[in-house]
């Protein structure tokens, strides 16, 4: 079946089946990566140390965000 062909038959579903397919795609492309996951908490974990060891100093949500 071509891509057109299918994106014609999914317009004949009902709108709350299209989302259901909708929302399969969208998490079939998003798929979490574990050792990605591992890295940025052992990262977090760092960062998280060196603030309350005084080594780094936190600023304000408002100011890194205008950043």
């Amino acid at each position: 079946m071509r891509i057109q062909e299918i994106l014609d038959l999914a317009m004949t579903l009902k709108p709350v089946e299209r989302l259901l397919i909708i929302n399969g795609l969208l998490r079939s492309l998003d798929e979490p990566d574990h050792k990605i996951d591992e890295l940025w908490a052992v990262e977090a974990e760092k960062r998280l140390n060196a603030y309350r060891e005084g080594r780094v100093e936190g600023i304000p949500v408002e100011e890194a965000f205008q950043k």
